[in-house]
């Protein structure tokens, strides 16, 4: 068992067992997507640059195939906003989840930067702490993740003030725990903690950093190339060639993560010195520069996606071995970044959890 604290361990598991519980059944598809941090439609407003992507996305594609929609927390950026402000903005995207809604498909959750929609008695959606998805495998706990921090938890309503008040006006734009790598590793930390000594999969935001199977990109990448090597005495001609071209990639690919990331934060880990265990997934955020990423879950596999705009997207898409496909009359473009089956990921969990 990994220790995680008394109060973070009380906070997350009175959610997990007061959370809505959603049965997914077979054919069932949910896509969870989180921090879209809508404000006014001003220059200062995060979503404004993947305006048309996001409503493409959900409109043309998840909609249009009947996929169920879970919000995973900080949709208005009710910190810096008005809600009136963001709803006049945006109709358009509002009208979408309107339709997701009539047809019983929505499930929207709470993040620390829209919590104060509870007092909006006009909100037309149901506000949930958490979501349970109860899979035919496994359990999956749809939560935020601002839970697993005292300072967003105690103290957001002074977080919300100073943003508003203080550096709003000096056009400071939005702070999010994404941005602080220290705090990042903390929120991931203790949520990884929480799915692996309860034997779930726990999918979070807040962090604005997507993971998949508890592994960050950094981390992804350097056990990708293990296995690529450990293939690679065993390939012959043009497959021999494709693995050294994707290893030659990959290390490439590191080297530029290395000089992004702080040295502190590539120490840090969340599973330290031991085997990870794949509990943890994060969906990323829906303002990041060069597109979006996402969860999708149904009742037998989940993934981490990557939209993007075609020309706009970003490099190590185009030249990896993934998959792109085209939205059908429009400029947007999907790749499955990472895939796996539930049984594969449960029987994980149980051998080294």
């Amino acid at each position: 068992m990994v220790a995680v604290s008394a109060d973070t361990t009380q906070d997350l598991h009175r959610s997990f067992t007061e959370a809505e519980v959603f049965k997914l059944a077979p054919g069932n598809r949910v896509l969870i997507i989180s921090d879209f941090h809508m404000g006014d439609g001003g220059r200062s407003d995060d979503l404004l640059k993947n305006e048309n992507l996001i409503q493409d996305i959900l409109e043309k594609y998840y909609f249009a195939q009947d996929w169920y929609l879970v919000l995973n927390g900080d949709i208005e950026e009710l910190q810096r906003y008005s809600y009136s402000k963001i709803r006049s903005y945006w109709g358009k995207l509002y009208e979408i989840f309107d339709a997701f809604y009539k047809k019983g498909r929505l499930f929207k959750i709470l993040g620390n930067h829209d919590e104060d929609l509870v007092l909006e008695k006009r909100y037309p959606y149901p506000l949930l702490g958490s979501l349970k998805i109860e899979t035919p495998v496994i359990p999956v706990y749809v939560f935020h993740g601002h839970q697993t921090s005292k300072v967003y938890t105690n103290y957001n309503h002074i977080i919300r003030a100073s943003l508003r008040y203080f550096l709003k006006p000096l056009g400071i734009r939005n702070i999010s725990s994404g941005r602080s790598p220290r705090h990042r590793f903390s929120v991931e930390k203790k949520a990884y903690n929480y799915a692996r000594n309860n034997g779930i999969i726990s999918v979070i935001g807040h962090t604005h950093r997507p993971l998949f199977e508890s592994l960050g990109r950094f981390d992804y990448i350097k056990f990708e190339i293990e296995r690529l090597c450990r293939e690679y005495p065993l390939a012959t001609g043009e497959d021999r060639k494709r693995i050294a071209d994707e290893v030659l990639f990959l290390r490439i690919e590191l080297a530029k993560l290395k000089r992004s990331e702080r040295r502190n934060s590539l120490k840090e880990s969340l599973y330290g010195d031991e085997l990870p265990v794949p509990c943890l997934f994060n969906s990323g955020s829906v303002i990041g520069k060069k597109g979006i990423n996402a969860i999708e879950l149904d009742s037998s596999t989940i993934s981490l996606v990557y939209w993007f705009t075609e020309g706009k997207g970003k490099k190590f898409v185009r030249r990896g071995s993934y998959t792109i496909e085209p939205l059908a009359g429009t400029e947007q473009r999907r790749s499955v970044l990472n895939t796996d089956r539930l049984d594969y990921i449960m029987a994980k969990i149980e051998l080294l959890g």
